[in-house]
């Protein structure tokens, strides 16, 4: 019981308690532009769970939603969190250039999010509502609580093929589900609904839809001049599709694929044959990649 009471009181002052004033807002964004850029140059944080703080979604949804929580009203939580993005964003990649070999070049990723950033407007507008703890607020979070869950449970499954990367982004974003699911919810059904249908939904697609899919175009590792004539043969036709995609000097094949794993394929091009062994792997940093060798 003094679990649940520390638990309410804690999260009745974090969402809704705050003085969200705009010095507070103006300083959070600098704040957290500071941390973000930490962790993305210093070389030990990369591809941890921190360095995807700059590159992911979650840490920005779990700083809006403080915002949002601690608004007056809808205009005000609308303007603050742009505000917040506004600032924060730039200064990231500001805060970046004297330690990037892009320089000022960097800034090319911030097109990105200058888009998020105006969509923060009406976002946070209806975001504010989730105040409300009924049936609109789970309405408006379940999209949101779907992003996380969908990163949250991604993560996660990395994190069992690579332990321990991705370990706390994979909690991070799926406690933020059922925090959310008990912040701003009023009763039993609100707050099962909340939970359970963002994994229900995820479910759902992991059946429907591959767990990865790949087109690559690749210039095979000997450079063999290939001509209209070439044809390709797969050995585990399951385990990718594989075409030329361009003849001549600068030959090229097409290779589509939904899986991981390795086949072997071999090109006659008339009287000439050629044996290549296809690896389809996940990398530690979670992409997807193609290795081809030559079979001699």
């Amino acid at each position: 019981m003094k679990q649940d009471t520390f638990l309410k009181r804690w999260t009745d002052t974090v969402y809704g308690g705050l003085n969200m004033s705009w010095p507070v807002v103006i300083i959070y964004a600098v704040l957290t532009a500071v941390v973000t850029a930490i962790f993305l140059i210093i070389p030990a944080f990369k591809e941890t769970s921190f360095y995807y703080m700059g590159v992911t979604f979650e840490a920005w949804i779990f700083f809006a939603v403080i915002i949002m929580a601690n608004c007056r009203t809808p205009l005000d939580s609308a303007l603050k969190t742009f505000v917040f993005f506004l600032i924060s964003q730039p200064l990231i990649y500001l805060f970046q250039v004297p330690f990037s070999s892009m320089g000022w070049n960097l800034f090319g990723y911030y097109r990105f999010w200058v888009l998020w950033t105006i969509a923060t407007l009406p976002m946070a507008y209806v975001g504010w509502y989730i105040r409300k703890k009924n049936w609109l607020s789970v309405l408006i979070l379940l999209p949101v609580m779907f992003v996380l869950t969908l990163d949250g449970v991604g993560s996660l499954m990395f994190a069992f093929r690579h332990f321990p990367r991705r370990l706390l982004k994979g909690i991070f974003c799926t406690g933020q589900v059922l925090l959310y699911a008990y912040v701003f919810t009023s009763d039993l059904k609100q707050r099962l609904a909340a939970a359970i249908l963002p994994f229900v939904v995820y479910g759902i697609l992991s059946i429907t839809r591959p767990p990865m899919e790949l087109t690559v175009n690749y210039f095979l590792p000997d450079h063999p001049v290939l001509t209209e004539n070439a044809v390709i043969e797969v050995a585990d036709p399951k385990a990718a599709e594989i075409s030329v995609y361009q003849t001549g000097e600068d030959s090229m094949i097409q290779i589509h694929t939904a899986n991981y794993g390795n086949t072997d394929f071999t090109i006659t091009d008339g009287s000439q044959v050629y044996h290549y062994n296809l690896e389809i792997y996940e990398d530690d940093g979670g992409h997807s990649q193609i290795r081809i060798t030559r079979i001699d």
